[in-house]
Order: structure tokens, then C-alpha cells, then sequence
């Protein structure tokens, strides 16, 4: 059984679908990264599960349970970071971190043993008597997963964890995110594309609302289900070349590469699953074009987001 699983849930603010017919599950132990636009969904989505809003249409459960059974059940099993990291700056770390405890309705005999592996997993033990105030940004996310984890939740959904930080304190919050998803689930939204690939096992991308790829992060980098990405050199007016290109049924899109070349270049992506190549060999042969070059592309991460994201819009 999934340990979370949303089916053909949708939320509208005014006239705008936030989330439209959403559905994707998550099995425990999974670290899946969130990966979207700005706009596209991704935080709705993560506030939707969280029960901070509620859907307007479709069903959303955790462990089997429906969030509408029993919410305040259900809710104790998430532990959430938001993007805007709320946390009471007048607060001394602990005094913050008991205070959140007691909000989750930890027993007040228990509360302490609670707290202690969080200030371990986190390694905030040497800011535990400091002012929320003086903490650097780093050291405030640290305590802001921390109470994330006070109640030992099946599942972590952390929003833009490492989002101001510094290079090291990405590293930092990064390496933290690892440890923690060896002991819960982690739903991980993020704009940075080395660190779903370093931290995330699956990656879900959403774009207008819409769940656009669901898969593993080598599948994804393997090019399963996508088209091949191709570069080609080939004499002839760039116009008619582009137009003669975008025709061909096993092309997608067509990028003009302006490097100030002699020839014109153009980056091809292929349509779904094709490979464009012997079509464009063929093309060429046709057309009695010089085929100057025509290599396959080493895609990453960010430039499969982009053509993921880019190709509606």
C-alpha cells in the first residue's frame, strides 16, 4: 500500500486551476523530488496534502486513510516544512522546539525525548539556547526541519528547503535531507536541479497544473519516454530548413542554435519516443542538402526540465 496517494485532485483560486486532476502515489521509503515552474502547482499541491487547503474535487490519502476521516490523524503523520519558514524569532531554539511539541500534541513526559533526536538529526545542538533572532539562515532551516520531525512523521514534505542559502549551507541542508530520508518518506520541492539529482530516487514534474513526468531519475536521464535530442548542421536556407525540419513526424520542436556559425545549426528534439535522425538523414538526401553534422545530445536534468516544461507553454 502507498504511504501517500492523491487521485484527480483539483484546486481553483477565482478563475485559475491551481492543480488540475492530479493524481501520483508515494511508497515509504521513497525520496521524490517536486520539480515545476514557478506557477505550476507544486506548493498548492504540497499545502492540499498538508490540509492546508482543501481540494475541491478528488481524494487525498495518507497511509491508506482518507485526509477527510480523520484529519487530526492523519495530519500527525506529516511533518512539514513550508517555503517561508515560519518560526518565532523571540524564541530560544529549544524553547521553540517545545513549544512545537506541545502543539502536536506530544505528552508532556515525552516531550524532551522527542526534542533530543531531532537537535541530534539536525545538529542544532550548539544553538539550542540561542535566540531564533541570531541564527543564521542555514541554522533556521536546520531548526525549522527539526520541528518537521518532533513527531516522528511517516512522511516529510519539505517546500524549497535550501532556497537562500548559501553554496555550503545547500551542502549542508543537502547531506541533511539524505540522513533524514534513510528513516522517512520526503517529498522535496525544489528549483535546483543538481539537488534533486543528488538527494531525490523519483522526480515528479509539474507544469500548468499538471503532472508531466513521473519516473526515476536515471529512467528520466536515459531519455525513457522522451524523444532524442539532436544537434544538425545542414546547408541550406535557414527558413526553409527550419520549416522542412518541424514537417518531419518524428520531430517535436525545432531550436536554432545561434553561435554565429557558417551554416545554419538547429537543436531537434524528437517527438515522444522517436529518434529524428533518419529522417533528417533522409531529408537531407532529398533535398540534396550537405549534412554537414548531425550528433545525438547528452541531456541533464535542467535541460529535461525545460523541454518538459517548455513545450506547452
Amino acid at each position: 500500500m502507498s504511504l501517500v496517494r492523491l487521485h484527480e485532485v483539483s484546486k481553483s483560486f477565482g478563475g485559475v486551476r491551481a492543480v488540475d486532476g492530479v493524481s501520483f502515489s508515494i511508497d515509504r521509503g521513497e525520496v521524490v523530488g517536486f520539480l515545476g515552474p514557478n506557477g505550476a502547482g507544486k506548493t498548492t499541491a504540497m499545502r492540499l496534502i498538508t490540509q492546508a487547503l482543501q481540494p475541491d474535487s478528488g481524494t487525498i490519502e495518507i497511509g491508506g486513510r482518507s485526509i477527510d476521516e480523520d484529519s487530526a490523524e492523519v495530519r500527525s503523520r506529516i511533518g512539514y516544512l513550508p517555503e517561508t519558514n515560519p518560526l518565532y524569532e523571540e524564541m530560544l531554539v529549544g524553547e521553540f522546539l517545545t513549544f512545537m511539541a506541545r502543539l502536536r500534541g506530544i505528552e508532556e513526559a515525552k516531550v524532551q525525548d522527542q526534542i533530543e533526536p531531532a537537535v541530534e538529526q539536525t545538529g542544532i545542538g550548539e544553538v539550542y539556547y540561542r535566540p531564533i533572532a541570531h541564527l543564521s539562515k542555514g541554522y533556521r532551516q536546520r531548526v525549522g526541519l527539526a520541528q518537521a520531525i518532533l513527531s516522528e512523521p511517516d512522511i516529510l514534505i519539505l517546500d524549497e528547503p535550501t532556497e537562500g542559502l548559501d553554496p555550503n549551507q545547500r551542502v549542508e541542508i543537502r547531506k541533511m535531507i539524505t540522513r533524514l530520508g534513510q528513516d522517512h518518506t520526503v517529498l522535496l520541492s525544489t528549483h535546483v536541479m543538481q539537488e534533486a539529482q543528488a538527494v531525490c530516487d523519483r522526480l515528479l514534474i509539474i507544469h500548468q497544473g499538471k503532472i508531466i513526468a513521473d519516473g526515476g531519475v536515471s529512467s528520466l536521464l536515459d531519455g525513457e519516454g522522451r524523444g532524442t535530442r539532436v544537434t544538425v548542421e545542414i546547408d541550406a536556407q535557414p527558413g526553409t530548413l527550419r520549416k522542412a525540419l518541424e514537417e518531419l513526424p518524428s520531430v517535436s520542436r525545432v531550436q536554432e542554435v545561434t553561435d554565429g556559425g557558417v551554416r545554419p545549426r538547429f537543436v531537434v528534439l524528437g517527438a515522444e519516443s522517436a529518434d529524428p535522425r533518419p529522417d533528417i538523414f533522409a531529408l537531407a538526401k532529398d533535398r540534396e542538402w550537405t549534412l554537414w553534422e548531425m550528433r545525438r545530445e547528452q541531456e541533464d536534468l535542467e535541460q529535461i526540465f525545460r523541454d518538459l516544461t517548455e513545450s506547452d507553454s
